[in-house]
């Protein structure tokens, strides 16, 4: 005897809908090449739709997933959910998955964000004149002690250790007024990139804004990043790609600039004021526009803005280089993108490592490229989730009928693998509405 959730659906899916999403990246999935001998047995599109669908059920393993698999109610739903006729073994996925190049899973990103923008969401996104805010910054998604594979980046520890760990340089479209952030694709940070921080950022950047160049110039990004970032040869490539910046910069690390700031301070150049808004917050402001950079590019000029922020008593300072014009009616708004680029900590990294899509898990590392396609797999759920919580009216109900996001996924999971659902939108109106008498079927077939 089966158990049957069934809800009469009386309006058309909408365009961010989890059906309608799904069904994009299954189209895009079906546009990679197989390269397999024996791609017979399983279709290299269900292999990576069970990998999104393994993450966007939010199962801690991939060993949860293969036993979850094995139930027929499951199978069912996976079937009807995400469109997959055969569901490979855990042995199988990684089998598959680790021989995909990680950058043909680009264009599924790209139909993904299409569908964003024929939504209007992006339109929502405009920050300053038509530009969006990009907020770009790096995490690690696999460490171990034992494990490793060619691409892995090796840290060496003063006992003698090695570590072995990826990580991710991520891009993700914010809004200071939003709390819904729209991840693009990450790029993956490999060992031919460096031994040590600053370089495996900045070589992953170059691949990185390149590819923002090329697939997303329609947004004209305003990029956002730390003071790492803050350096002459990353700046001439934001120009080279005609990106605009807002860059944090910090006196410890460009005191070359702060002393100049602080000449000119002295000689009057910068411009300096303070406003009260009507909570009490006191607001204030000192910039000036077109000084050098450093010594070794006396070529390359910025505008620097210093922003301190008094709140009952307690005061904070922000620093941050741009090429955007600074005036008294421009640096509130350069200020908001500024501190926007904090969105990428708070609600994408916390979201994607405590709140149930478990990005520090090891799914599996694989031989070559597991462990990357692994991670944009789960950026990927992450970002259908995101559109959801845009523009999906039966997603937001059911979210707002949870306290928590753990919450909604655990009632997620507890539905899906105990009825037979034929649809998400029954899936997430059930959530939110709840069923009562009436709504609940049994299936006796």
């Amino acid at each position: 005897m089966k158990k049957t959730i069934s809800w009469k659906i009386t309006s058309n899916s909408e365009d961010l809908s989890a059906s309608n999403l799904l069904k994009q990246a299954r189209s895009s999935f079906d546009g990679i090449v197989d390269q397999r001998t024996n791609r017979k047995s399983i279709p290299l599109s269900d292999a990576l739709m069970s990998g999104l669908a393994m993450f966007s059920m939010k199962c801690p393993s991939l060993l949860q997933f293969d036993e979850k698999r094995k139930n027929e109610v499951i199978r069912h739903n996976l079937m009807t959910m995400y469109g997959i006729q055969t569901t490979p073994s855990d042995t199988q996925m990684r089998s598959i998955l680790d021989e995909i190049d990680f950058r043909q899973l680009s264009s599924s990103f790209c139909a993904l964000h299409q569908s964003a923008v024929q939504a209007g969401v992006m339109e929502q996104y405009h920050f300053m004149n038509g530009h969006v805010l990009v907020s770009i910054d790096g995490t690690g998604h696999f460490s171990s002690g034992a494990t490793s594979c060619p691409q892995c980046c090796v840290k060496k520890h003063r006992d003698g250790r090695e570590e072995y760990y990826h990580q991710l340089l991520c891009a993700t479209v914010v809004h200071p007024d939003y709390p819904v952030v729209i991840p693009l694709m990450p790029e993956p940070i490999m060992k031919e990139d460096g031994d040590n921080k600053n370089d495996c950022e900045r070589n992953a950047s170059k691949r990185l804004l390149k590819h923002l160049s090329e697939q997303y110039k329609h947004l004209k990004p305003i990029i956002i990043e730390d003071s790492l970032s803050a350096n002459g040869p990353h700046l001439k490539l934001l120009k080279s790609l005609g990106m605009s910046y807002i860059i944090g910069v910090k006196e410890g690390d460009h005191s070359h600039l702060f002393d100049l700031i602080q000449k000119k301070m002295c000689q009057g150049e910068a411009i300096e004021f303070e406003k009260i808004d009507d909570a009490g917050i006191i607001h204030g402001f000192r910039f000036i526009n077109g000084v050098r950079l450093n010594k070794s590019h006396p070529d390359l000029l910025v505008n620097f803005l210093e922003y301190w922020q008094i709140k009952k008593g307690k005061e904070v300072i922000f620093s941050w280089i741009t090429d955007i014009e600074l005036t008294k009616e421009t640096v509130f708004k350069v200020m908001q993108g500024g501190r926007a680029r904090w969105k990428i900590e708070n609600e994408t990294f916390n979201t994607l490592k405590n709140q149930g899509y478990n990005l520090e898990h090891n799914y599996g590392h694989g031989e070559k490229n597991l462990s990357s396609v692994f991670g944009c797999l789960t950026f990927m759920a992450f970002l259908i989730d995101q559109l959801q919580a845009w523009g999906c009216e039966l997603f937001k109900s059911a979210r707002q009928s949870r306290r928590t996001l753990i919450s909604l996924w655990h009632r997620m999971i507890e539905l899906f693998t105990s009825y037979l659902i034929p649809s998400w939108e029954v899936l997430w109106k059930a959530i939110a509405k709840g069923y009562s008498a009436g709504t609940l079927e049994i299936d006796t077939s």
